[in-house]
């Protein structure tokens, strides 16, 4: 049976007209279902205790479950290509780390393109970190370490959450700008590396404050620097490394993204409930106690800074011939 003209046309004109308000519409009903953020690394360490924290706002705020699930390996590269192929409905979203913008240029097949793949919605949080040695190691400066190192070639061990993490980097510009040798021995996640270092399995590590801050306000660890290029709020008395070792600078920091294509309207709306939750002042006072500065911004804006990090890394990976373990 053939439809009138007429009607014909007032069903394509109102077809058209819910396609174009789709977008809208997704944007108000979502989510519709439970949301999981991926964290490629170990619960327990500061990409995990930073999503929990998220989640729970998000989940408070938007009325559906934002579920963390824990996805290690391969320095965050199991859990991108998780979320880099999931639906772009923005019910998979990514933990996003330094080490997304070091993978980039460290593994040279990998089943996604990070920067294409994967839309900026929001910074979370950026954090020096620590220099931190067992009490038992001889060091208690920099220089100190640096000296001893020069001593005593490979024999120093630092621990990290993994090769190509922000851990991993901050060891290796460290190597690079100083001509000390160290071996680099990567953990599933800063977590288990900081028990082995609280155990003294390995010597050193550069760790993140909101997994160790707590051992080293309690001297089981011990904090000889902070790698940005101003001292922590959060250890106020604890030098940079710069003052040493001038121009180093190394900061780890986290943020949230998205399948490509995901909806501009959710991306949007996310962004929005994040920073809302990053203005609020029991999430900054968390963030505080835990070492960490509030990272907010639009999606642009964190687009921006994934481009520069992936930039300077993998200069640093290029120099220094780093390969993945």
């Amino acid at each position: 049976m053939q439809l009138p003209r007429r009607k014909f046309l007032h069903l394509a004109a109102g077809a058209a007209a819910l396609q174009v308000a789709s977008p809208f519409a997704w944007a108000q009903t979502y989510p519709t279902r439970p949301v999981r953020i991926v964290v490629g690394f170990a619960a327990g360490g500061a990409p995990d205790i930073l999503g929990r924290l998220l989640g729970q706002w998000l989940s408070e705020r938007l009325g559906q479950q934002f579920v963390i699930e824990n996805r290690p390996g391969a320095g965050s590269n199991i859990a991108t290509e998780v979320v880099a192929h999931a639906p772009a409905d923005g019910h998979t979203l990514l933990l996003v780390s330094v080490g997304n913008a070091v993978n980039a240029t460290l593994y040279n097949k990998l089943n996604y393109n990070f920067m294409r793949d994967v839309a900026p919605v929001a910074g979370i949080s950026r954090e020096p970190l620590a220099m931190e040695v067992h009490p038992s190691f001889p060091a208690k400066t920099v220089a100190d370490l640096i000296a001893y190192a020069k001593a005593n070639p490979g024999k120093i061990s630092y621990a990290s959450a993994g090769s190509g993490t922000s851990l991993h980097m901050a060891g290796e510009l460290f190597k690079m700008m100083t001509g000390i040798q160290m071996v680099h021995v990567p953990y599933r996640g800063s977590a288990p590396a900081v028990t082995d270092l609280l155990g003294g399995q390995v010597q050193m590590m550069f760790s993140p404050l909101p997994t160790s801050i707590e051992y080293v306000r309690s001297r089981r660890l011990r904090a000889l620097a902070v790698t940005t290029a101003t001292r922590s709020e959060a250890l106020p008395d604890i030098p940079v490394v710069a003052d040493s070792v001038p121009g180093y600078e190394a900061s780890a920091w986290y943020g949230v993204g998205a399948p490509n294509n995901t909806p501009a309207e959710i991306v949007d709306k996310l962004n929005v409930e994040i920073n809302a939750g990053l203005a609020d002042p029991k999430i900054k006072g968390r963030l505080a106690e835990l070492g960490s500065v509030v990272f907010a911004g639009s999606p642009r804006d964190f687009g921006k800074h994934l481009a520069a990090e992936t930039e300077k890394w993998g200069k640093v990976i290029r120099v220094a011939n780093i390969k993945p373990e």
